[in-house]
């Protein structure tokens, strides 16, 4: 009896590496949820209210939707900033790739340096880094425009690129590379049949990343962007500057709602190609 009673106690007890059947630990998850969430949350909901102040509910309505879809400037910043954003993911995802891959593949004298180098992008404050390409456009002579934006994501966004490649790589097998060779395919053939395949979820992590970083970006592009060329979130932040009205959490629901949709066509393509190779 007494053993059947101790056993019972003793599942009763709670692991201690089983921090979610302790209360304390899902009070903590919910105020972290709250805390990152809840402004998100309201700013969606006020973007259906039916008063002109942005935080004073009065009814529902989709009138400041159809106000922001019929701002010819919201029209004109949001082609600006998927214009940005395409160029630039397409440019820093390809570069980002051959760097990525190349740090995997080669050793070369002060690779560490180097590496730390290309990470300082990620690392140092996003003012500085648009600090510096306001300084070298001023430098070189070159006048500011939407052009001088596409530059500055690139060279913003190529170690995003370059470290999820390196990481993808780092689990890669070099000895398929070996077995095609042996068979007699080439270089080419044997990058294109088997090294490639194995990077495409790591390009389009990367190249998701690029994209969604390039498209909420608002430091680098205020700083480098010319006259009248303004993007989205420098629209938004324009418009914040005369008043908070519901249509700008009408603008703000849409470029989250872009952001929110690209993560998940990206997580559905990562996790078809997964079951695929398994298959």
């Amino acid at each position: 009896m007494t053993d059947i009673v101790a056993g019972r106690r003793r599942r009763r007890e709670v692991n201690p590496l089983e921090y979610l059947k302790r209360p304390w630990m899902w009070l903590t998850l919910f105020g972290c949820f709250v805390f990152l969430y809840f402004p998100i949350v309201t700013l969606v909901a006020f973007s259906f209210n039916s008063y002109k102040r942005a935080f004073v509910w009065k009814g529902f309505s989709l009138e400041w939707y159809e106000k922001a879809f019929n701002n010819q400037a919201l029209h004109e910043a949001f082609i600006n900033s998927m214009h940005v954003a395409a160029v630039s993911t397409v440019v820093s995802t390809a570069l980002g790739a051959m760097l990525g891959l190349a740090l995997y593949r080669y050793w070369f004298p002060w690779k560490g340096t180097y590496e730390g180098i290309i990470h300082l992008p990620i690392v140092i404050p996003e003012i500085c880094m648009a600090v510096a390409m306001v300084i070298f456009f001023w430098a070189v002579g070159i006048e500011l425009s939407l052009y001088t934006i596409i530059v500055s994501h690139i060279a913003f966004t190529i170690p995003f690129v370059a470290v999820v490649i390196r990481a993808r790589m780092a689990g890669f097998d070099v000895s398929l590379e070996e077995a095609s060779r042996d068979l007699g395919a080439s270089e080419w053939q044997t990058f294109w049949f088997v090294t490639f395949p194995y990077m495409i979820p790591g390009l389009v992590a990367g190249a998701l990343m690029a994209f969604v970083l390039s498209l909420d970006d608002f430091v680098i592009t205020f700083f480098t962007a010319g006259v009248g060329d303004n993007t989205f979130p420098v629209k938004i932040y324009s418009m914040l500057r005369f008043s908070v009205t519901p249509e700008v959490n009408a603008a703000s629901t849409v470029l989250i709602l872009i952001t929110l949709s690209l993560t998940l066509v990206a997580m559905i393509m990562q996790s078809r190609w997964t079951k695929g190779k398994k298959e």
